[in-house]
């Protein structure tokens, strides 16, 4: 699972670990002028993790108009354009499966989640100040890449729709949910596989702790912690119910919020015609396919029927939603 060499671990704990070292090459970043990107029509794409996000960013990716983070911008994520200038890394363009084990494949070139490492530098900052260093890390992205949009895909974001939505009120966000019992049982499978991967590799929970991916695994922080009647993460009904906190919130809170859109993960997969109507949503002009493949697993767990209930009538609400 962990690819990368001595020296490579090393420089990821160099650049990443440190808040001070994380701080430095951000400021040496925005030093350069890059503009400060407050009125793009950028996307932005959130929800719980394990609900299509990374195939969906991957497929508004193809169509060439945006600007996201990627593997080869690692590990100074928060400095691009300096870390493109100096690096000797090589453009590996083969593809790999990714440490998932989910068959998505990825190569230096393919986008990726990066951006939480920017929040979690700059968290204790006051709300101004992100509103000011957030649209400068974006020019920065976009001055790189060459492109006027930029395209996120961050799990955490969820906690932060109200905040984008005000930053970039041209924007617009995009959160995929997925039938419920089969999105916690992705969930719980690998939140396992990345503990016990962790446990026989320190790197894997160092890397993802310095990323900010508390999604699962070895650093896992439940987006809901209070209230539970399902504390155990080791068990189906605490991801089911996860699920139903999550969605309800943001359900209730953005259902009328403009520029706020919830993609249905099954649709996705399975009617090509929605596919078509996110690229219009997207604004992007040439149409173009994009090969889905819907995971759904058969398996026999002990689900609270009382809380199953909940989360497949909140499923069935969101499912009958329109895009357009």
């Amino acid at each position: 699972m962990n690819n990368y060499s001595w020296l490579e671990q090393k420089l990821h704990k160099f650049a990443l670990s440190s808040q001070f070292m994380r701080e430095v090459t951000f400021d040496f970043e925005i030093n350069n002028n890059f503009s400060s990107s407050l009125t793009g029509d950028h996307i932005f794409i959130t929800g719980l993790a394990r609900a299509g996000t990374t195939i969906l960013l991957n497929a508004l990716y193809k169509s060439n108009v945006f600007a996201s983070l990627s593997y080869a911008d690692m590990p100074f994520v928060l400095a691009p354009n300096l870390w493109s200038k100096i690096s000797f890394k090589n453009r590996d363009l083969k593809l790999k499966e990714r440490a998932h084990g989910d068959g998505i494949k990825v190569s230096t070139e393919s986008p990726e989640a990066f951006e939480e490492v920017f929040w979690k530098t700059f968290s204790d900052e006051e709300y101004e100040e992100l509103e000011d260093k957030f649209p400068l890390y974006v020019g920065a992205i976009l001055y790189k890449y060459r492109k006027k949009r930029y395209l996120s895909k961050n799990n955490q974001n969820i906690k932060r729709v109200e905040s984008i939505t005000s930053i970039f009120s041209n924007s617009k966000i995009l959160i995929p949910f997925r039938e419920p019992i089969n999105h916690a049982y992705s969930l719980l499978t690998q939140h396992k596989k990345f503990i016990k991967d962790s446990k026989d590799d320190k790197f894997i929970a160092n890397y993802m702790k310095w990323i900010g991916h508390t999604e699962f695994g070895p650093n896992y922080i439940p987006i809901h912690h209070q209230n539970l009647n399902f504390h155990n993460d080791l068990e189906i009904n605490h991801w089911i119910e996860q699920w139903y906190l999550t969605y309800s919130d943001t359900f209730q809170s953005f259902i009328n919020k403009k520029n706020v859109y919830f993609i249905s993960y099954e649709k996705l997969c399975l009617d090509r015609d929605y596919w078509f109507q996110i690229q219009k949503l997207a604004k992007i002009e040439k149409s173009y396919d994009f090969e889905f493949k819907e995971s759904k697993k058969d398996f026999s767990l002990n689900i609270d029927k009382e809380l199953k209930g909940k989360a497949l009538s909140l499923y069935f609400d969101l499912n009958g939603l329109n895009l357009i």
